[in-house]
């Protein structure tokens, strides 16, 4: 049976306020998900591989920009290495089931583009206001849309 992968958005620098809530978003995602798929480097990817590890969650997946796998967080179980710079944002984005954009600025808009135009289930906390994406203000309110899309299928 094929597992519903979650995939998460943001900037690989951010705020402490933003890391916090990134790391409380991927502690909730280990118990709905067993794998997890981000851009792999820092800020909130970091985070959010963080708490879904500290959370028991199984696989995180970090698709990266560069060529050596060293450059992901210490978080990443599995890191893809793309040597295709930004352009892997639509790697990231295909490889989930569903996106959570956590802040992010014009790297987290181009993946949010990606979602809007395959038509993969979106949802925006503290992040870009934009028609088609779900628009939420807290970690559990991330969660709880998440539940409700997977359950919808």
């Amino acid at each position: 049976m094929r597992q519903n992968v979650i995939g998460v958005i943001g900037n690989h620098d951010c705020d402490k306020k933003t890391a916090k809530l990134a790391k409380e978003l991927g502690k909730k995602l280990a118990n709905i998900t067993d794998v997890l798929v981000c851009g792999g480097l820092g800020g909130v990817m970091e985070a959010v591989c963080e708490g879904f590890k500290e959370a028991k969650g199984k696989i995180s997946i970090g698709i990266i920009p560069g060529y050596e796998k060293e450059d992901a967080n210490l978080f990443v179980d599995i890191v893809i290495p793309t040597g295709i710079g930004l352009a892997r944002n639509v790697l990231v984005v295909k490889s989930a089931d569903i996106v959570i954009a956590l802040a992010g600025e014009a790297g987290t808009l181009s993946e949010i583009a990606y979602a809007l135009q395959f038509r993969i289930p979106l949802i925006s906390l503290k992040s870009w206001d934009i028609p088609g994406v779900i628009k939420v203000s807290t970690v559990k309110e991330a969660v709880d849309k998440v539940k409700e899309v997977l359950k919808k299928g």
